[in-house]
């Protein structure tokens, strides 16, 4: 029998027998590794373990470790929970789709029986059951015709519209355990057994296929771990995360709030704005110490704008537009049309270039009402975008120098980072030769600045490669704020020009780049990822005042006065409330520091401090405990 020769991860390689699978690879490799594999990569594709080696190809295993093998095995839970749906609830069921997503996993459910959240409790002491049991997980390809009648002699029509719309090359894959087979093109376990730690989390309703002419499905939610341990961090995570939500505390500590009259549009508050505006003028500095100029362009503009720009044929759908005497206008739902109007409005010479242009922008985008939630996903939102024309040559270090200065955004804020790097998509614009230019000089400024990254194949912006940064907060969840994204159509599009050395027009090179992501959305992260205790520099108000009795109240207005002079934000209580009352409430404020005034602070001319956090440090004079603050001011503490 012929032998093949396959490539391991770490550059190994063995010869096996062709018709191999790869759980009888990883077997004859380790038995920790026949263990711990979830699912492989067989030449850059995630299949089944159960998958035959038919010639020389590269493999690399997929554990609990890697995010694809965590999909691997969240997919195949979802098919356990629609085989333990199906076992209680009759063989009338029909299951639309059951995709593993970020964290979990989902099925779409059409059935008579109303879920209730009494019912998540018995799904899934089936679904243990069925885990039990340990049943292989058996894949099958079948013909169009046959997979039709399958499907259609178990009333399961969700499913044979699914096949129906798939293309006429498409390898039609079923995946059968007991019972139960289902139509999916994988990959999964090689048997229920490997799922160790599940929980069925909630319900919803969603229409088939996501339109709203479609019937509505119930929805369940789950998620899936191989060990109890991690199934266990993350529940205590989520747990965390609910006491975090901005839009509880949001409320709480009177930032901001989202009105009837307005879904999607945030109103931020009095303590809100001090947070936004500590931002806007941390960002405002930062950009002129890395040698940006802000300029502001209009929120609507002209729809032939738009044709130019590509938006119209890629983002129709989510702009909302208006008519301003007779002609049709657009209001924005990005920056970079008018950045670039800008640019034109006089020559340039390669002598000013690279020309950083840097915009507060207010951009509005049309999100479905399903889809809105606080702050992280809005209507109304202020970009912190930058543009960037540069010369060809300056690409890379332009792009080294966007890099550092979103080190110093994320370090500010504690929050540590990772990059992924997207690369062109279905629908682009441009030839293939002009994105292969721009994805590699990205790849070059990421592997010059020994960046690690990951590779989106396909998820690139429609005019360019793009590079996403994504944040890590305080209790391990990521959000992707940053993006630098390479530009060299829109330069085309809009004509845009600079004369060279030889005297000759010539086409610069564009960068897009926000640092923030968004405003509001960037609060709503700080929010979470400071549980609502904002470091000092930021905080709403960083020193409330109690005074023990109405005695103390000069002394404690004397104090405040001189503290807004230092421009620190303070606040006086002045209500008739015991002390302990007043700590309470402070604290529950989330405020840095208290001062807390009796008899013996005022005749002395001294301050009890208490520090959010610490508690009581001890009386100081006012002298020490001002500049404390502004010491903690300075170092953004």
């Amino acid at each position: 029998m012929e032998n093949l020769k396959i490539t391991l991860k770490d550059g190994t390689v063995r010869e096996v027998a062709a018709g191999t699978t790869l759980a009888d690879l990883a077997a004859s490799i380790s038995r920790s590794l026949a263990k711990s594999a979830l699912a492989a990569k067989l030449d850059g594709k995630v299949v089944d373990l159960t998958r035959p080696l038919t010639a020389n190809a590269t493999v690399e295993f997929l554990g609990s470790d890697t995010q694809e093998g965590l999909d691997a095995l969240r997919h195949s839970a979802s098919h356990i929970m629609a085989q333990a749906v199906q076992h209680l609830y009759g063989e009338s069921v029909q299951f639309g789709i059951g995709p593993w997503i970020a964290n979990g996993f989902y099925y779409d459910i059409d059935t008579e029986h109303t879920f209730v959240p009494e019912d998540l409790a018995k799904i899934e002491a089936e679904m243990e059951k069925i885990v039990k049991q340990d049943l292989p997980i058996v894949r099958q390809e079948m013909s169009r015709e046959a997979a039709i009648k399958f499907f259609a002699d178990k009333g399961q029509n969700y499913k044979v519209e699914l096949i129906r719309d798939l293309p006429e090359d498409a390898v039609i894959s079923l995946y059968t355990q007991g019972d139960f087979t289902d139509l999916c093109a994988g990959p999964h376990l090689p048997s229920t057994g490997r799922i160790k730690a599940l929980k069925l989390q909630s319900l919803a309703g969603a229409y088939w296929r996501g339109s709203e002419k479609n019937k509505m499905l119930q929805r369940i939610y789950g998620t899936a771990f191989e060990k109890k341990a991690d199934l266990d961090a993350y529940l205590t995570m989520l747990e965390e995360a609910a006491r975090r939500d901005h839009r509880k505390l949001g409320k709480e500590l009177d930032l901001f709030s989202i009105q009837e009259e307005g879904p999607g549009f945030p109103f931020f508050h009095a303590k809100g704005m001090v947070i936004r505006n500590e931002l806007e003028n941390f960002w405002r500095k930062l950009h002129r110490k890395f040698g940006y100029e802000e300029i502001k362009t209009p929120i609507i503009l002209n729809e032939e704008l738009w044709h130019k720009s590509g938006h119209w044929d890629h983002y129709k759908e989510n702009m909302y537009f208006t008519q301003i005497d007779g002609a049709n206008y657009a209001v924005k739902p990005m920056n970079c049309p008018g950045g670039m109007l800008v640019y034109k409005t006089r020559h340039h010479s390669y002598r000013e270039l690279p020309m950083r242009v840097a915009e507060l922008g207010l951009v509005h985008r049309h999100e479905l009402s399903g889809a809105l939630h606080g702050l992280m996903r809005v209507r109304s939102f202020t970009q912190d975008d930058a543009h960037i024309f540069m010369l060809p040559s300056q690409i890379k270090d332009e792009i080294m120098g966007v890099m550092d200065l979103f080190n110093v955004v994320y370090s500010t804020f504690g929050l540590s980072y990772h990059a992924e790097l997207s690369t062109k998509p279905e629908k682009a614009m441009g030839s293939d030769e002009v994105w292969e230019v721009a994805t590699s000089a990205l790849q070059q400024a990421l592997d010059e600045r020994g960046m690690p990254y990951k590779i989106n194949e396909g998820d690139g912006a429609f005019y360019g490669p793009k590079i996403d940064f994504h944040l890590k907060d305080s209790i391990g969840r990521t959000w992707q704020c940053g993006t630098i994204q390479l530009d060299m159509l829109m330069p085309e599009r809009f004509d845009l020009t600079y004369v060279g050395e030889d005297g000759q027009r010539h086409r610069p090179v564009m960068i897009h780049r926000v640092a923030f992501g968004s405003m509001e959305r960037f609060i709503g992260i700080l929010i979470e990822h400071y549980a609502g205790a904002f470091p000092v520099w930021i905080a709403p108000l960083q020193v409330k005042i109690l005074p023990i009795t109405d005695r103390n109240m000069e002394y404690a207005q004397t104090l405040a006065n001189k503290l807004r002079e230092a421009d620190i934000r303070v606040e006086v209580d002045e209500r008739s409330e015991k002390i302990g009352y007043k700590i309470r409430e402070a604290q529950m404020e989330k405020v840095p520091y208290m001062l807390v005034l009796g008899d013996k602070e005022a005749e002395a001319g001294m301050v009890a401090v208490r520090v959010r956090g610490q508690g009581d440090v001890g009386t100081m004079t006012f002298e020490a405990f001002e500049k404390m603050v502004n010491e903690a001011i300075a170092n953004k503490a």
